[in-house]
C-alpha cells in the first residue's frame, strides 16, 4: 500500500510539473532552441563559441523586433497580420541615406522623418483596415507593394552611404560588451512586454482577439486598438530599418527582403497564435533567435541557403504542433 501511495504521489507530482510546463506559453519554443543549440554544439564544435553566439543574437535582433510589432496585429484576429514590414525597414533606411547624402542632413535627425513615415505606414495600414473594412493581408500586401517601390524611386536603386560613426555604432558598437542591436532588442522587448502584459490597452488588445463582440459589448473602443496595433508594428518595423542601415553603414532599398514572412514566423513560433487573443513578447524574441540559429547552423554545416526556406517551414509547424498539443494538454485537466 505504501508503495502504491508512493507511486501514485510520484505520478501525480511528475503530472503536475508537466502541466505547469505546458501552461507557460513560451515552452515550446524554448525546448526547441534549447535542442538546436545542443545538436548543433555536438556537431559543429565552433557553434558555441562567444563570437558565434553574439552574431546569432545580432541577427535575431532585426527580426526580434519587427516580430513584437507583427504579434500585435495577428493577436487582433480577423485575419489580422502585417506584410508591409520589410518594405518599411527598407523605406526608413533609405530616407535616412537620402537625407544623409543627398541633402546632408544630420544622421540622428533625420531619423526622426523616417520614423515618422514607419508611423505613417502603419496607422495608414490601421485606418483603412477598420474604417474601410479591408482585409488587412490585402491592405499591408498593397503597401508593401508601395513601399518597396517607393525605396527604388528614391535611392534609384543605389545603396546609400555617408553616415556617421556615430550613427554606425548603433549597428556595429557595443555598450558594456553587449552589440547594440541586442541591447535595442531588450529595450523594444521590454517595452512591447509591458504594453501587451500589463497594460490596460495590451489587455483590450488581448481580449478584441479572443471575443472581439464580447470585447464591442464592453465598450472598448475596437477600432482604436486595433489602429494602434499596426502603428505599433510600422513603428518597431521602422526601429528594425533603422538598426539594419547602422549595422550594414549604407541603406539598401532592398535591406528588408523577405523579412515580413520571417517576423511572421518568429511571432507564430513564439506564441502567437493565428487565430487571435493569444500573443508572447517573449516567445517573439526566442522565436528570432531560433531562427537565426537555425540558419547559423546551416552555414557552419555548409547547408546550402535553399534549405534554410524548408527548416523554417518545419521548425514552423512544429511549433504549432507543439502549441495544439499543450493546449490539449491543458484541457485534460491534468
Amino acid at each position: 500500500m505504501r508503495s502504491e501511495s508512493a507511486t501514485m504521489r510520484s505520478e501525480n507530482a511528475a503530472a503536475s510539473f508537466i502541466n505547469k510546463l505546458f501552461s507557460v506559453k513560451e515552452t515550446g519554443v524554448i525546448l526547441i532552441t534549447a535542442g538546436f543549440f545542443i545538436v548543433l554544439s555536438i556537431i559543429n564544435s565552433s557553434f558555441l563559441s562567444s563570437s558565434n553566439i553574439v552574431s546569432i543574437l545580432v541577427m535575431s535582433s532585426f527580426v526580434g523586433i519587427m516580430a513584437t510589432g507583427e504579434s500585435l496585429t495577428i493577436i487582433t484576429a480577423g485575419g489580422g497580420i502585417d506584410l508591409s514590414v520589410s518594405s518599411t525597414l527598407g523605406l526608413t533606411g533609405v530616407i535616412i541615406g537620402t537625407l544623409v547624402a543627398n541633402y546632408h542632413w544630420n544622421d540622428f535627425l533625420a531619423l526622426i522623418p523616417a520614423i515618422g513615415v514607419s508611423i505613417l505606414i502603419g496607422l495608414s495600414n490601421g485606418l483603412i483596415i477598420t474604417k474601410l473594412k479591408m482585409a488587412p493581408f490585402i491592405v499591408t500586401l498593397g503597401t508593401l507593394s508601395v513601399g518597396e517601390g517607393l525605396s527604388y524611386v528614391i535611392s534609384g536603386g543605389w545603396p546609400l552611404s555617408g553616415f556617421s560613426n556615430a550613427f554606425i555604432f548603433n549597428g556595429l558598437g557595443s555598450l558594456w560588451t553587449i552589440p547594440m542591436p541586442i541591447i535595442y532588442m531588450l529595450i523594444v522587448g521590454v517595452a512591447m512586454y509591458l504594453f501587451l502584459h500589463k497594460s490596460l490597452t495590451g489587455r483590450r488588445l488581448l481580449s478584441i482577439g479572443g471575443n472581439r463582440e464580447a470585447s464591442k459589448l464592453m465598450g472598448i473602443k475596437i477600432d482604436r486598438i486595433i489602429i494602434l496595433a499596426y502603428t505599433l508594428s510600422g513603428f518597431t518595423a521602422g526601429i528594425a530599418g533603422f538598426l539594419m542601415t547602422a549595422w550594414l553603414g549604407v541603406a539598401q532599398p532592398n535591406a528588408g527582403s523577405g523579412y515580413n514572412l520571417t517576423a511572421i514566423a518568429a511571432a507564430v513560433i513564439g506564441g502567437t497564435s493565428l487565430t487571435g487573443g493569444e500573443g508572447s513578447i517573449i516567445g517573439c524574441i526566442v522565436g528570432a533567435i531560433l531562427l537565426s540559429t537555425i540558419t547559423n547552423g546551416l552555414v557552419l554545416l555548409k547547408v546550402s541557403s535553399f534549405w534554410q526556406e524548408v527548416a523554417t517551414g518545419v521548425i514552423i509547424i512544429l511549433a504549432i504542433l507543439f502549441d495544439e498539443f499543450s493546449k490539449r494538454w491543458r484541457l485534460r485537466g491534468v
